[in-house]
């Protein structure tokens, strides 16, 4: 297979390194994806520092030491590679570790990317782990911090589980025992953590007539069924611990539920990952809470604390990340509750809002994302947002859902056009993007990007007719 052969190459270069500077993204998926090589690379007694950025552009690369040490750049680098260019890096100096498209380059920089093969549900910490794997087969154990990245950067949410190649690197984590896989289990966040009406109340995906959105109403549809929701103590059961029968009456009824307000009941179960040799009711417990730890770490300007926490620091590391998840959460509740008071305009294709500097720029796109099952569904979402360190840039996170996909809308390609055209650089996936654009060129970026998405959809209605 290529990509096995793509990584015996970068395994090949990683061995030959007398040192190694790892250059990562600060999102969950650039968090544990850097922990992976990080962690195999010490194994093998390769000096290694690391690097993290919230983007790869000019500016950022400053922090990129000029040394004769090995760069590989995990998760971001792929679409930058004409900036490593111009920056002076030789093909013989970099790796890039990555699974976002590709830039044309006149560099042939080596690359391990699983788009280059048709993968697309698979994230740089996947990628990351098979080089890993590569290195040493006893690295099975860092299988669990690639379902993290995976599952953190919504690979498994199409398909409400990990598929292909992504899916195989779960299997090994479940042989090393430390990961266990619920095959058809509640769709909804917090399984681990959060009270099972808390958890109904605030899922959207999918999204439950007269339970979403109001933990109260959740929590009265519950008592309706009679099932177990309190510890002999009083205190409030988390799903996990829900017994078997109950939860099989939980999922029962809100199929009915479903069903009978017109609604699709395929997103009600999907594949969750838990981790055994975690503590129960903490964010370890599950690959998407943890996702969202090793998030808030990177957006509040520490990821190397993320870092520490997939190393296994349970001690300082976990206690600074508790703080920031709270704060995080805090930040992202009163994002949501801005946008869907301040409203957002609605031009053809799109709907958008400007932020300014009221909220930090590295959470917008979270934001973006949870308020969309809220406004009109239909139309991808735009938020731009003023960024405070850099006041002629305005950062761009756009989200929308599988209903547009399967309509032609690919957000990465959109952005990456329209931000061409005004001077700035565009990046992401089909569902969720981002952009940096000059702040004096908003309006004619918001005008191309809803012509682009005019076409998208244009496109599809085409191909169906």
């Amino acid at each position: 297979m290529g990509l096995e052969r793509d990584v015996q190459r970068a395994v090949d270069r990683i061995s030959e390194a007398d040192s190694v500077t790892i250059i990562s993204h600060i999102d969950a998926d650039g968090i544990s994806t850097e922990s992976i090589l990080a962690q195999a690379l010490a194994r093998e007694g390769i000096p290694a520092t690391s690097v993290f950025v919230r983007q790869l552009e000019p500016m950022a690369m400053r922090h990129i030491p000029d040394d004769d040490s090995l760069k590989i750049f995990t998760d971001l680098g792929a679409g930058q590679q004409a900036l490593l260019e111009e920056h002076g890096l030789s093909a013989d100096g970099v790796l890039i570790v990555d699974h976002h498209v590709s830039q044309p380059c006149g560099t042939a920089y080596p690359q391990v990317n699983c788009l280059d093969f048709g993968i697309t549900r698979m994230s740089a910490a996947g990628i990351a782990y098979m080089v890993a794997r590569a290195i040493d087969s006893a690295n099975t154990d860092l299988a669990k911090l690639a379902v993290v990245g995976n599952v953190g950067d919504m690979m498994a949410r199409e398909n409400c589980g990990l598929v292909g190649p992504a899916r195989e690197i779960v299997q090994d984590g479940v042989e090393y025992g430390n990961v266990i896989v619920q095959r058809a289990d509640l769709n909804c966040y917090g399984i681990s953590t959060r009270p099972v009406h808390v958890c109904l109340g605030r899922c959207d995906d999918p999204y439950i007539d007269g339970i979403s959105n109001s933990v109260t109403r959740a929590l009265r549809f519950l008592e309706r069924l009679g099932v177990t929701l309190k510890t002999p103590r009083g205190g409030w059961l988390v799903w996990e611990e829900v017994p078997l029968d109950d939860r099989r009456t939980i999922i029962s009824a809100l199929t009915q539920q479903l069903v009978a307000h017109g609604r699709e009941a395929d997103r009600l179960l999907a594949e969750t990952y838990i981790f055994p040799d975690e503590p129960e009711r903490t964010p370890f417990r599950n690959a998407s809470e943890y996702a969202t730890l090793l998030n808030a770490c990177g957006r509040w300007a520490k990821p190397k604390v993320g870092g520490r926490i997939c190393r296994g620091d349970r001690g300082d590391a976990y206690r600074e990340a508790e703080y920031m998840l709270a704060h995080h959460r805090s930040v992202i509740r009163g994002l949501l509750q801005y946008i869907l008071e301040t409203g957002v305009t609605e031009l053809s294709h799109l709907q958008y809002i400007h932020t300014g500097d009221r909220f930090p720029d590295t959470i917008v796109g979270i934001g973006a994302g949870m308020a969309l099952s809220k406004l009109n569904w239909k139309k991808p979402i735009m938020v731009l947002a003023a960024m405070v360190d850099e006041p002629d840039v305005t950062k761009v996170s756009m989200r929308t859902n599988e209903w547009a996909l399967a309509r032609g809308v690919d957000l990465q390609a959109a952005l990456v056009e329209a931000s061409a055209t005004v001077g700035g650089a565009g990046g992401g996936h089909r569902i969720a993007a981002g952009a940096f654009i000059p702040h004096d060129t908003e309006e004619e970026f918001i005008d191309g990007i809803n012509r682009i998405l005019t076409r998208q959809f244009a496109s599809a209605d085409t191909d169906n007719s």
